[in-house]
């Protein structure tokens, strides 16, 4: 008996579901004013579900489906706020230098700019406000590449598996076990594990292994807030105290924001 041969893999169809699913989760991290962007959501979660990664996918993709409100966006808005934005509770945060480093506008900011520069994309600044290292900016990104390159533009499968393996894989399972954590969570918390299945798939396909877990980075604590009256009282003591020159610390830490590209 002949062996049986294995269908080749059609890539262009599995770059366009790659492009939707990345789509899919940017925008539960990119929200729009326009109500008819949430209506496409809802579209995109139907349409995902009948054609799921896995049973654990098929099953959040159907949780999701049931738990949006067809009518309104404002519980989706709502739960984001509470996980993301809320002064009430511990704040998921949405960037990989924050994973990365504990702060915000880090070295994987930088990477991602020296990534989306070496294509024709941009970050539409006027519309998006968050860093190009922020998990909504990252994955709209990867959903335009996968669709370049489904469109014949191989040229971005490299620069999409150096984003993967470079930037969202390094943190991704530590942010999604944030998000599914948080007792804010009820839509996120299925996303969440729709996300962990697409994840595990991306890394097959592309062939990147799974980061061994790192130790924890702690937020770095901001500079104590004190009154006029009190840093005044402070520098006079430290006058007093001071026997002659001192030598100081040249190091400091420094918030460095790098201005990018807007030409679309």
């Amino acid at each position: 008996m002949m062996p049986k041969k294995e269908l080749p893999l059609d890539n262009n169809k599995i770059n366009k579901a790659r492009a939707l699913y990345y789509n899919l989760f940017a925008s539960f991290f990119v929200f729009s004013k326009d109500f008819k962007d949430y209506l496409e959501l809802l579209k995109l979660v139907n349409m995902l579900k009948q054609n799921s990664l896995d049973a654990n996918s098929s099953g959040a993709l159907n949780d999701i489906s049931t738990k949006l409100d067809a009518n309104s966006n404002a519980p989706l808005i709502q739960e984001y706020d509470d996980i993301f934005n809320s002064p009430e509770t511990k704040n998921v945060r949405l960037s990989a230098s924050f994973y990365d480093e504990g702060f915000e506008s880090g070295k994987k900011r930088l990477e991602m700019i020296q990534f989306v520069a070496k294509t024709k994309l941009r970050r539409d600044e006027k519309n998006f406000c968050e860093y190009e290292d922020s998990v909504g900016f990252i994955f709209s990104f990867l959903a335009e590449l996968c669709d370049l390159v489904a469109s014949g533009q191989k040229e971005y499968a490299h620069t999409i598996h150096c984003v993967f393996e470079q930037v969202l894989n390094d943190f991704v399972d530590e942010f999604a076990k944030s998000v599914y954590e948080h007792k804010s969570a009820d839509i996120y918390k299925s996303l969440m594990v729709a996300l962990h299945s697409f994840i595990e798939f991306e890394r097959l396909f592309l062939g990147v292994s799974k980061p061994t877990q790192k130790e924890k980075v702690e937020e770095k604590p901001k500079e104590e807030e004190i009154s006029e009256e009190e840093r005044q009282r402070r520098a006079r003591n430290k006058a007093l105290k001071a026997q002659g020159p001192k030598e100081e610390d040249d190091a400091c830490p420094i918030d460095v924001h790098y201005d990018v590209e807007t030409d679309i």
